[in-house]
This record gives C-alpha cells, structure tokens and sequence, in this order.
C-alpha cells in the first residue's frame, strides 16, 4: 500500500441500494479509499457478481477486503464445525479473490474453557490445513485472523502474531476497538504505539506497511465488548491513536465498523488529513 486509505465495513448507508457495487460507487462518491465485503452471515455471491465487483472497484480505485462469516470457531469440539468453518474461511477467500480483495477478515475461535495454548494448537492446525489448501489452488490472498473483543474469543495479539509467523500468507487484522475494549486499556498514545512496536516487533517494517484495521466506537464491561458505538459516543481516543498511525508511517486500510459507518469513516479521515 502506497498510504494509508479510510473505508466502510459494508455498503455504506447512504448507498442507492445495499448491493456491494452501489457500495464502492458511494465510497468513490464520498472519496473514502476502501470497502469490506461483508460475508458475515455467509458467503452469498456468484462468481459473475464478483468480477464484477472487481471490475468496479478497479476502475474507481477503490480497494477492497472481506469478512468471513460469523459462524467460525476453529476450536469447535465438533469435527464437522471445525471442517464447516474451514469451508466458511475457503468460500470467503475464493469469493474475495475474484472481488479482487487482497485480504480476508474473520473471528477465529472460541476457547470453550480450553487453555489458550490447547486452542491456539487448534487453531494452527486447521487454519494449516485452509491454508495448504489456498496454496494448491493459487488463491494469493491474505487471510486475518482478527484480535477480538472479548476475553471467551481466541485472539490477543501475540496469539496472532505468532500464528502470522508460523503459517505462510496469514496476516493480522488489527482491530483497536476490540483490543480497548478486551484490555480495558490500550486508549493512549503511548500505548498505540506499544501496540504498532509490537507488531513491528513481531512481524517486521512490512506488516505496517501492510496493515488491516478496523475501528469503531465501542461499549465494554469485565468480559470485553458489548457493542460497537458511533465514535464521538464512545471513550475510544481515536485522534491519538491516529497521530500514532502517522507517526508510524502506517500504510494500509482503515475499516470504520461503527453504526454510523460513512459518517465515522470520513470522520477519520479528515481527522487524519488535519494531523
């Protein structure tokens, strides 16, 4: 990535309709940079309608990734959850490809009282086998597993860095909220920066040269997060943090996941152009 590009987690609401091409059509119109596909209810698009898709966005310059559906644990105690879930992660990166997305997002597991250890050799080994699988089909495209909200989900972020360095063509889906909202923390200058440092730390100059994140308001309690909120209704210090991606030379793409999507994504960006 040459900058770092400010989007919507879904067709924006002010779109014509809900479609995924009124969608990038309204980002290029409010010059946001990017769009995530969201397949959080399943992967529900023929491959006509995505090279389409790919072919829209292409000629608007607008960047696209996507979300893999919600029903994934790659902890499942059932082995036919566990394959289904690894065919939800498949769908999605064949379907993303031909968007032309160059990365996938999705929630990895749940520890289902498991030790962390116990679940993150879970997650290796069936996220292996999907990968091995995208490597036999020629599927370039990025799969992040994403740091999550709660304390009951799979994913801090050494748990995914560490994945990143054991399996070829993983990435981290660095999502801020989600980690404010599971640290109770994470909400100051300082401590973006510890979390970009980490990840430099842990995945090299190029993983911040490459980053997917995602950013919303968000509503928290012991357990980690309730919901997402508008930003300007939440605690969330998204200026510093912001100053911390610019300062960082962070490049890549910022998924805005609050209600108010467009809204709180131009929010950001011109937030940052000011800095």
């Amino acid at each position: 990535m040459e900058k770092l590009l400010f989007g919507t987690g879904g067709t924006p609401h002010t779109a014509r309709t809900p479609s995924a091409i009124d969608g990038i059509k309204r980002i290029a119109e409010l010059g946001l940079g990017c769009m995530e596909l969201e397949f959080v209810y399943g992967v529900r698009m023929a491959e006509t309608s995505a090279r389409l898709v790919a072919e829209t966005a292409q000629g608007l310059g607008v960047k696209l990734s996507a979300h893999g559906p919600y029903y994934i644990n790659l902890n499942a105690r059932e082995p036919e959850k566990v394959a289904a879930s690894q065919e939800r992660i498949l769908q999605t990166a064949r379907i993303g490809a031909l968007c032309g997305a160059e990365s996938i997002a999705f929630h990895a597991a749940f520890y289902l009282g498991d030790p962390p250890e116990k679940t993150y050799q879970a997650v290796k080994k069936n996220l292996a086998e999907v990968m091995n699988q995208l490597k036999k089909e020629e599927n370039r495209v990025w799969v992040r597993p994403e740091v999550m909200g709660k304390t009951s989900q799979f994913g801090d972020i050494d748990e995914i860095i560490t994945l990143c360095n054991e399996l070829d063509r993983v990435g981290i889906c660095m999502d801020f909220a989600h980690w404010h909202a599971r640290s109770g923390q994470a909400n100051s200058y300082p401590e973006f920066v510890a979390v970009l440092e980490q990840i430099k730390n842990g995945l090299g100059d190029e993983a911040i040269a490459n980053m997917h994140i995602h950013v919303s308001g968000i509503a928290y309690g012991q357990k980690g997060e309730r919901k997402h909120l508008d930003l300007k209704e939440s605690d969330l210090n998204y200026t510093e943090l912001l100053q911390a991606l610019k300062d960082y030379g962070a490049k890549g793409l910022v998924i805005c996941e609050s209600p108010s999507l467009e809204a709180d994504a131009l929010l950001l960006q011109e937030s940052y152009h000011r800095l």
